[in-house]
């Protein structure tokens, strides 16, 4: 039985309604349920999944609910009915009884003129615009957006740079300003150790590492993922540098990104030296460098954690405890490493390590050329995918909101008689789904009911970014995993080593 209503004028965020239909679908008889906003995509996205309706005379908007169920009986129906009016019911209530919020910045800043950071997360086409008037207001940028254009990048931070502002973005993902966490971010207790960072989860394992060893953040500063390519030219790393030369409270800095341009590299560095503060330098996926002039580079996100607690003065271990790794008798089929990051960073990262391992990786963060494999290409092998990129979040939210289609490729995986080890990242904090580790646990146990029909081995390892005081838990999310039959490891890095040790140690 189908049953297609739409309700007139009545809005709630996507990632709210992804969720409750994916608690729909989750009722006893219930075979199907989408419940989404009726925009052109969504209805087109019902009638490829079978709900094929005459729109002209739904008549449904962009502004409209539209709520599709497919059930086995009228009983199962009629209970989707029922416990969806009590979800969309409570949600309104609760938005009823919240503060009222500003429409636009003008209005905020009238409610509160001591504001002085601005966060925006609007289409891209219209992002600039509003940075630009943030910073006319003479506001610091933090800008969550992305598909903003280079030029428009260059001409916001140049303009940000002459009124004594920072801008940070644009599709900047993470900063702990003062303390307080912005966009995807840990808590992590305050200390003598200041970030900048081209790259949103390679902020997040190395602040959560540094309160996981027992010291502490001053501030961290995103900057976007391009800040470091040569076209921008460092522009927001060169004045992150020089505010945390400047801040008493920062007695060592780190800076980690993707691997930059070497003009760019050596303006970046010159900046860090001038600074006369030690320093720790995480090229992700570049060549090891020689320490020099008081920079060190560190290898691993975990290492350059690690550096900097020492730098700090903290008497830290050189490097994480390994879990115990399974030695285990592979089909001869089972050969390969399947990778799916929530992180970017934390996936290329993983990519370089097993590289230096000797095996050979595809996936849409390689920074070798040959091994790059875009967004929808087939490929066998050893394969990493980044679910975070923006090819795979058009129309949809950023996996580490919603982790649906991370672990529907999961559960894809165990089902794939080629895959060994399957390798994924747990990141926690703010703005993370609520409990990421649990539906990573479900996937999991879909993985490894797939492989046991087929009685083959498979392995799963993960580690989880975050923290003690992160509202998910680090230990209870690292439990979940761990009940799910998932090898945790400590580290994102320690991870990827495992998982290489695993499908190259394997007897076939």
């Amino acid at each position: 039985m189908r049953e297609l209503l739409v309700e007139k004028n009545c809005y709630f965020d996507s990632v709210f309604l992804l969720r409750i239909s994916r608690e729909i679908e989750g009722l006893a008889g219930v075979e199907k349920a989408v419940v989404a906003m009726g925009t052109p995509a969504n209805l087109e996205s019902l009638e490829r999944v079978g709900f094929a309706f005459d729109r002209s005379a739904t008549r449904a908007l962009p502004t409209d609910l539209v709520i599709a169920v497919e059930a086995a009986s009228a009983g199962a129906l009629e209970r989707a009915r029922a416990r969806l009016a009590e979800l969309l019911v409570g949600r309104q209530s609760a938005e009823r009884k919240a503060i009222a919020k500003p429409t636009t910045l003008s209005e905020a800043v009238d409610i509160d003129p001591r504001i002085n950071l601005v966060l925006i997360s609007v289409p891209g086409a219209y992002a600039a615009r509003e940075a630009r008037r943030a910073l006319r207001r003479g506001l610091h940028v933090f800008l969550f957006s992305d598909n903003v254009s280079v030029e428009d990048e260059i001409a916001l931070k140049d303009e940000a740079k002459a009124r004594g502002l920072l801008l940070m973005g644009p599709d900047c993902g993470t900063a702990i300003l003062n303390g307080i966490p912005i966009g995807f971010a840990n808590v992590v207790r305050r200390g003598p150790i200041g970030l900048i960072g081209a790259s949103g989860t390679g902020i997040q394992e190395i602040t959560s590492l540094i309160d996981r060893l027992g010291s502490g953040v001053s501030q961290a500063i995103g900057t976007g993922g391009r800040d470091l390519s040569e076209s921008v030219a460092a522009r927001s790393t060169l004045a992150g540098i020089d505010a945390l030369a400047d801040d008493p409270e920062t007695a060592v800095l780190a800076v980690v990104s993707k691997a930059p341009s070497a003009a760019v590299a050596d303006r970046v560095l010159d900046r860090l030296r001038r600074a006369g503060k030690p320093t720790i330098v995480q090229f992700v996926a570049s060549a090891p460098r020689a320490s020099e002039h008081g920079i060190t580079f560190a290898a691993t996100l975990d290492e350059a954690a690690r550096l900097a607690c020492r730098k700090a003065g903290l008497d830290v271990p050189a490097q994480a405890h390994p879990p115990e790794i399974p030695h285990l008798a592979f089909h001869s089929r089972q050969r390969f490493v399947r990778g799916l990051f929530c992180g970017g960073t934390l996936c290329q990262e993983a990519w370089s390590i097993l590289r230096t391992a000797g095996l050979e990786v595809r996936s849409n963060v390689a920074a070798d050329e040959r091994l790059y494999l875009g967004a929808g290409e087939k490929a066998a092998g050893h394969l990493l995918w980044d679910l975070g990129d923006d090819a795979f979040t058009v129309g949809r939210p950023h996996p580490m909101i919603e982790p649906d289609l991370r672990d529907r490729h999961v559960a894809a995986a165990g089902a794939d008689p080629s895959v060994a080890v399957v390798l994924v990242d747990c990141v926690i904090g703010y703005g993370s789904h609520p409990d990421p580790a649990g539906s990573l646990a479900r996937a999991a146990e879909k993985a490894h009911a797939a492989a046991r029909g087929e009685k083959r081995p498979l392995v799963v390892v993960s580690s989880v970014t975050g923290t003690a005081r992160d509202p998910q838990n680090y230990e209870a999310q690292r439990h979940t995993l761990q009940a799910a039959g998932i090898l945790v490891a400590e580290t994102n890095a320690l991870a990827a080593q495992c998982a290489a040790a695993i499908v190259q140690g394997g007897s076939r």
